[in-house]
């Protein structure tokens, strides 16, 4: 027991050794030169991976080109067991937006610029672009539900773009921007202001929504208008209800009216013979005829 913790002393003292060395090693560099050093990633960090000593250093910059929230030193870096948030290159520095806080979590809620909202959509391996929407993607919104109105039947469609140039946080539970692989997942994680928040909770209710893969340096906005099923395909094509056709009545024994409004007698089933007298003819039934 206490050689392990005399050995776990000596390496806790290396350790601090050579981060001090490397320290003052480019602090000199850095007086002689018009450079800062700062902090470095020497290894691929992608989301969740923790800040060591194996993966950071310090390197010198320009005086002039230091970026905002750059760590001085590697113990500033190390501190609070920070982890990536943003996939981080080698050579990279450092940046404080790039990495969790005192917390040391890779939550999402950290790379979330002031005054935006995470909010999560429902999407199907077609809506959401057979997977290949990715974190860090910017898609359209497009809402498409069933026309208003008493007379709309079911084929009855429409379709807007309600929100454009979004940017996509996470799909699923995988936030990681360094993601390559096309992955079909159940909801979609976007970045948008309040307003748009409230879009997107009413448009999931209103009908269904899709998801449009854009072109992340293509900043223009669509002028796109509200299209129906009547835009879709040859529009002059069109089938008028058929009219419903009513079969013939069949005549009831016995309801047939004479001309004089009286109430004919049955038509015999049978043979009958029929006798008249004057203008008028009255049919008698055979078998009758003949049991008189």
């Amino acid at each position: 027991m206490i050689g392990a913790l005399v050995i776990a002393a000596f390496t806790v003292f290396l350790v601090n050794a050579y981060l001090t060395g490397v320290q003052q090693s480019v602090e000199r560099q850095a007086e002689t030169q018009d450079v800062t050093p700062i902090v470095v990633a020497t290894q691929p960090l992608d989301f969740g991976d923790p800040l060591t000593p194996e993966n950071v250093r310090l390197q010198n910059f320009p005086a002039n080109s230091v970026p905002q929230g750059a760590f001085p030193t590697v113990r500033a870096a190390l501190a609070d067991n920070r982890v990536a948030l943003r996939p981080i290159v080698p050579g990279e520095p450092v940046l404080a937006d790039k990495v969790s806080g005192a917390s040391g979590r890779a939550v999402l809620a950290a790379n979330l610029p002031e005054g935006m909202r995470a909010v999560a959509i429902p999407v199907t391996e077609v809506t959401g672009v057979s997977g290949f929407v990715r974190p860090g993607d910017t898609v359209d919104v497009i809402m498409t539900r069933q026309i208003p109105g008493d007379g709309a039947e079911a084929s009855d469609l429409m379709s807007d773009i309600i929100l454009e140039r979004i940017k996509v946080l996470a799909i699923d539970q995988v936030a990681n921007e360094g993601a390559t692989e096309a992955q079909v997942g159940k909801t979609a994680v976007l970045e948008v202001d309040p307003l748009q928040a409230q879009q997107l909770a009413i448009g999931t209710k209103l009908g269904t929504l899709s998801l449009a893969l854009r072109n992340v340096e293509s900043q223009e906005e669509t002028k796109g208008r509200t299209l129906t099923n009547r835009d879709v395909g040859n529009a002059r094509l069109y089938i008028r209800k058929r009219p419903t056709q009513q079969a013939p009545s069949m005549a009831q024994p016995g309801a047939i009216a004479q001309a004089g409004g009286a109430m004919a007698r049955p038509m015999p089933s049978g043979p009958s013979m029929t006798i008249y007298r004057g203008v008028e003819g009255q049919a008698y039934p055979v078998n009758l005829l003949g049991g008189r």
